[in-house]
């Protein structure tokens, strides 16, 4: 302990509130990080290809594979008879997900066996060789006709308060109709893959692009018929997952399991771009009817809205997507009376899947459209309308349709400050007089709230789990149970840890998240991952902060309060000793410098069915202003200027966070805007490429995008640091382009017959609500 207590220190670099650069920043755009597919393959690999179903709905008379199985390079055709334990991979009772399909199809993609083969271009070839005879059977492909067939997968689920049938009939003003939104394909830069590795015993090892380890490990136990400590999973990164690998990956991790079962070889499924947008599943889409009454104002007396979400082929994570949804049908607004009932719909299509959001996103666009279309009503101002119905505490309008209190309301804050940032009334005025002197050219300018809940509704799934080792030479191991899919978790979790240690942060090593590291893991999802796997690495670190602390104080006769961690070094009474010193002493003292953290954020009272309670830990509250410009005799399109005010509580990185924030907000863009999901009469997906599904790219990001964090804003008292979550309520802004994009066209609209856009608000849908609605 050589250092004098005088030394001058700086503070540890990459703590807390630092804007740290992503840990694989220049990995990322120099090529050089690895993702699943780069993962060096070894000698024996064989290459998997799918078969999969032309049809929607199809009964399998019979299947001739004898020429596939005897083509150039295939050593095998594997397929549901090959399964060693449950032909199954479901998240749910029903167990409607089939690995391999061989008697029933039920939408066009779906699979039926593989071909496993010496190279890629070999299992293809074999395709053509198979021959398969079908029954086609009738098939449901719209929620119309679900709704018409009653084809469902469960039974409604209603949420009531007060008599909102009454409430709307006894109001001055009533309006009904349909709000809708379209589905979203996930087009993550990686595609879907998988490729097991044979071990002793049996055992398997998976590499797998997934948000979900330990879900992966359970459905591949279940498949193969084996117990969980047979099975590992190892993720380092993902391209990109936005909820389509959480319950996806499980599926294409099954299926290289059981061919490796059944070869003793390694395999590999890597799915190609048109194939993966086919066979695998998309965003919900919703085709809502409402019934609303309000006053003069336009305050809300009562509502009633049937979310009817089109769930696919099988149930997956549907019966919780489309019920938060209902939890999210306020957004920020106050419904006295209300009856909000969710409908699981049954259709001849892929299954829907999670996706950034989880239903959040479908629930607060119903609100916003409605809020929409009662402001043409009225003749008003739509944020007007927004203002009378907001939720505000001191007039006792602060209780959800779920029966519970809002604490943490920032709206009569928020929205004042982003009205006077950008400039929102005198733009207002100013788009008045465009459009007056503007023949084909009309801008539109929308200011769109939002509350997002973060937490999940099921108390098991609000945990999380680190393990972290000190080496003697001061250096740490870091292990968590989340995923780094892009988003910056590593980097966050990182800088939680060199924080509690008082070290600087590129004395960690994140490492790839592992089920044979930390167990029975979470996936990375609703938002949830800093929130619970910082926490329980900060639980690691503490845990060693004290038992170091332990050791000085039991080493040098001294009280604890006395041991003080500072940068990079810590003070001992009088005295200063390196983080690295300390490390080694304490190893040579036989003190343990290995800890297993842990978190599990307080119990909510949320109840699924009847849907009741606060399934949220904390809200996230935000606003956003966009303004575009309209061509009114095409429908195309440009966003001009986006402001964005949003609170993330206390951030552990800006840097991060505001790359969450625009890269949200650009996807939200797509799912409103552009991307469009298109099945032909057969039930034939035909927007399966980039050449016909387009996602914003760079050019369709606003030229004037202005962001900005409350610098006001704190969290819960467990929260990491005060910070709160970034992932998804972003995504959500987007919807004042959609809002802003429906100003535009109400100013050649007959109000009438005009209320709002549905989405999504491509050129060609703009156009023909133009032509629909044109004022005579």
């Amino acid at each position: 302990m050589n250092t004098p207590k005088t030394a001058k220190m700086d503070s540890i670099k990459g703590g807390i509130r630092t804007r740290l650069a992503h840990e694989s920043a220049q990995k990322h755009v120099s090529g050089a990080a690895v993702y699943t597919d780069d993962i060096r393959e070894p000698a024996d690999l064989l290459h998997l290809y799918p078969y999969t179903s032309p049809h929607a709905h199809a009964r399998i008379l019979s299947m001739d594979l004898s020429a596939v199985e005897t083509a150039p390079g295939v050593v095998a055709v594997i397929g549901a008879a090959d399964v060693p334990g449950t032909n199954d991979y479901s998240v749910t009772a029903l167990a409607d997900d089939r690995v391999f399909s061989d008697q029933l199809v039920e939408y066009a993609g779906q699979v039926m066996f593989v071909i496993a083969a010496e190279s890629r271009a070999q299992a293809r070839d074999a395709l053509a060789l198979a021959k398969i005879e079908y029954e086609v059977l009738p098939a449901i492909l719209t929620i119309e006709e679900a709704r018409a067939a009653d084809a469902r997968h469960d039974a409604p689920n209603t949420v009531k308060r007060g008599d909102a049938k009454a409430a709307i009939a006894g109001s001055k003003h009533q309006l009904s109709g349909v709000v809708s939104n379209g589905g979203q394909e996930h087009f993550y830069l990686e595609g879907q893959i998988s490729i097991a590795h044979p071990r002793e015993d049996g055992d398997i090892l998976l590499q797998v692009s997934s948000q979900d380890p330990t879900a992966v490990q359970d459905v591949v136990s279940r498949v193969l018929g084996r117990p969980s400590n047979t099975v590992s999973v190892e993720v380092r990164r993902l391209g990109g997952g936005f909820g389509g690998k959480e319950t996806v990956p499980t599926f294409i991790a099954a299926i290289t399991a059981v061919a490796t079962h059944k070869t003793g070889r390694p395999t590999k499924l890597r799915l190609d771009r048109d194939d993966d947008m086919i066979i695998t599943g998309k965003r919900h889409a919703f085709y809502n009817d409402f019934s609303v009454g309000f006053d003069d104002d336009g305050r809300i007396k009562g509502i009633e809205i049937d979310f009817n979400g089109q769930c696919g082929n099988s149930l997956d994570q549907s019966m919780y997507v489309v019920n938060r949804a209902v939890t999210h049908a306020d957004n920020c607004y106050f419904y006295e009376n209300l009856r909000l009932t969710a409908h699981y719909w049954k259709t001849n299509t892929v299954s829907a899947v999670a996706f950034r959001g989880f239903g959040s996103p479908q629930g607060m666009i119903a609100a916003e459209l409605i809020i929409e279309r009662i402001a043409r009503y009225l003749d008003k101002d739509p944020l007007d309308v927004r203002k009378v119905n907001f939720y505000d505490t001191s007039k006792g309008r602060n209780t959800t349709q779920l029966g519970n209190e809002i604490q943490d309301n920032i709206l009569d804050r928020l929205i004042p400050e982003i009205e006077a940032s950008s400039d929102h009334a005198t733009r207002r005025a100013e788009i008045d007089a465009f459009n007056a002197s503007s023949r084909y050219l009309k801008k539109g300018l929308s200011l769109t709230p939002i509350k997002y809940g973060i937490g999940f509704g099921s108390n098991f799934l609000n945990q999380g789990g680190a393990l972290l080792h000190v080496y003697a030479d001061g250096s740490v191991h870091l292990n968590h149970g989340g995923i780094e899919m892009g988003q910056g978790l590593h980097t966050k979790v990182a800088q939680v840890v060199a924080e509690t240690l008082q070290i600087d942060v590129d004395r960690i090593r994140v490492s790839a998240t592992t089920t044979e590291k930390v167990p029975n893991t979470i996936a990375t999802a609703a938002s949830s991952g800093t929130d619970v796997n910082a926490a329980a690495a900060r639980d690691a670190a503490q845990k060693i902060v004290t038992r170091l602390t332990d050791f000085l104080a039991d080493k040098h006769a001294l009280p604890k309060d006395q041991i003080v961690f500072l940068p990079n070094r810590v003070r001992v009474g009088n005295e200063e000793i390196s983080f690295n010193e300390l490390a080694e002493q304490a190893f040579f003292g036989r003190v343990s410098l290995s800890a297993t953290g842990f978190y599990k954020s307080p119990e909510n009272n949320f109840i699924g069915s009847p849907l009741q309670g606060n399934p949220f830990r904390y809200f996230v509250y935000g606003a956003a202003v966009a303004e575009v410009l309209v061509d009114t005799l095409t429908g195309e399109n440009k966003v001009l200027r986006v402001d964005i005010l949003h609170d993330v509580g206390k951030s552990l990185n800006e840097a991060v966070d505001y790359g969450q924030l625009e890269g949200g907000f650009v996807q939200g863009m797509g799912w409103l805007t552009t991307e469009e999901l298109v099945w032909d009469e057969k039930g034939v997906l035909r927007t399966h490429a980039p050449s016909t599904y387009k996602i914003p790219t760079a050019s369709d990001r606003p030229d004037d995008l202005r962001m900005k964090f409350i610098d006001w804003g704190t969290n819960v008292d467990d929260s990491v640091f005060r910070s709160k979550a970034i992932g998804e309520p972003p995504l959500c802004l987007a919807m004042a382009v959609l809002n802003a994009l429906s100003d535009a066209v109400s100013y050649v609209a007959d109000p009438a017959t005009f209320g709002a856009l549905n989405a999504p608000a491509t050129a060609e849908n703009i156009l023909m609500t133009i032509e629909q609605h044109r004022r005579p």
